[in-house]
């Protein structure tokens, strides 16, 4: 497992962001849009938050667990100060980047839509999460060298043997369980710049990186017993929604949390741990989309809300314009401008990589388009 590319983590990574998007889309159509900053539009749509209810003990936990994933590989050739000196620059310069350039903007908006002074507001926003990442990476950082130090260990079988039945998975459950009971969070789905989004993500973070490093055994674990923790999920969420009307308690929904995030990672193992251009491109894409989706997603609300049409197709207007106006910015701005890229989470393009990029050029001028 030490050399394989995980191409079913990286799915999981793009299809959560693009989630995430539908998510806050979702919102703008809420009741309760403007008290957590969000434009409201003038329709409500409530049924759309139905679905939402499904996603939303999961959706951010999951990307933690994929964060963490994503450290256990970037160890393999890195020491401890080329893995703080890569995060420095890959999520702290677009945090800061961020909080100081992109969140103003959509505070800029959200008082022009409601005829509010002008006033320059910077601030973590949806960047919230890079920040707990970072701080993540300080925290366990000598922790995972350790383990890393000692692959051979008896740390490291015996958590491979723990995690080859299907309790092992479900057991870690039990650490979100005492979160919940000693943060007491006023809602469990409530993570941005709280103590309790905090400390679920790093214990996500945390078990994201034992997961991986575990070796094969869990994941096989996982695949086997997909449709079991799928169930699990499946089955919380009804007693949820029938019988508690969405209100159940916290130490429950970290149950349910964790059987989501477990059988998805064995859907995805079976069906996405497979190369493909698209992947390609939209592993790289989704980072800087991640960064830069609220301020469209503020301007199409800015644009779109005040028209006279229907309410859904408001929602779709909002979905689109948000998808094309990231892709162009993406696609024609910032991975085209050497700059702009770090300040984005990209690496920059080295001599090597424009070298190799004039020389396609040239190709493509005398063949056409090589892909």
């Amino acid at each position: 497992m030490l050399h394989e590319r995980r191409y079913d983590i990286d799915w999981l990574r793009v299809i959560a962001i693009g989630l995430l998007l539908i998510y806050h889309i979702a919102i703008v159509f809420q009741p309760w849009a403007m008290l957590i900053g969000f434009i409201r539009g003038p329709e409500i749509m409530e049924s759309l938050w139905t679905p939402m209810t499904a996603l939303n003990v999961w959706r951010i936990p999951l990307l933690f667990y994929v964060s963490g994933m994503g450290v256990y590989f970037a160890l393999r050739k890195r020491n401890w100060k080329q893995l703080l000196g890569e995060r420095t620059k890959r999520i702290l310069l677009p945090f800061v980047f961020g909080f100081l350039a992109i969140t103003p903007l959509h505070m800029y908006i959200f008082q022009g839509y409601y005829g509010m002074p002008l006033s320059y507001f910077p601030h973590a926003g949806h960047l919230w999460f890079l920040g707990n990442i970072f701080v993540y990476v300080i925290i366990l950082s000598p922790l995972f060298f350790y383990l890393k130090n000692r692959e051979e260990g008896s740390f490291k079988k015996a958590l491979s043997a723990y995690m080859g039945n299907p309790l092992g998975p479900l057991s870690v459950s039990v650490f979100f369980i005492l979160e919940v009971l000693l943060v007491k969070p006023q809602l469990f789905e409530l993570y941005a710049e709280t103590w309790h989004g905090f400390f679920m993500g790093l214990l996500a973070f945390l078990f994201g990186f034992l997961f991986v490093y575990s070796g094969k055994a869990i994941w096989q674990t996982l695949l086997k017993w997909r449709w079991l923790y799928l169930g699990l999920a499946l089955g919380l969420y009804a007693v949820r929604f029938f019988v508690f009307n969405l209100q159940m308690p916290g130490y429950v929904l970290a149950i349910e949390s964790n059987c989501w995030i477990f059988g998805l990672f064995g859907f995805a193992y079976k069906y996405l741990n497979k190369p493909s251009a698209l992947l390609s491109y939209l592993s790289t894409a989704a980072y800087p989309v991640y960064i830069l989706h609220m301020f469209a997603l503020y301007a199409g609300s800015y644009l779109i809300l005040p028209l006279e049409i229907p309410v859904f197709l408001k929602f779709v207007g909002i979905v689109a314009f948000t998808g094309v106006v990231c892709y162009l910015l993406y696609e024609f701005v910032i991975r085209r401008i050497g700059f702009l890229r770090p300040l984005f989470g990209l690496k920059g393009r080295g001599r090597k990589e424009k070298a190799l990029k004039e020389k396609g050029n040239a190709l493509e001028e005398v063949v056409g388009p090589t892909r």
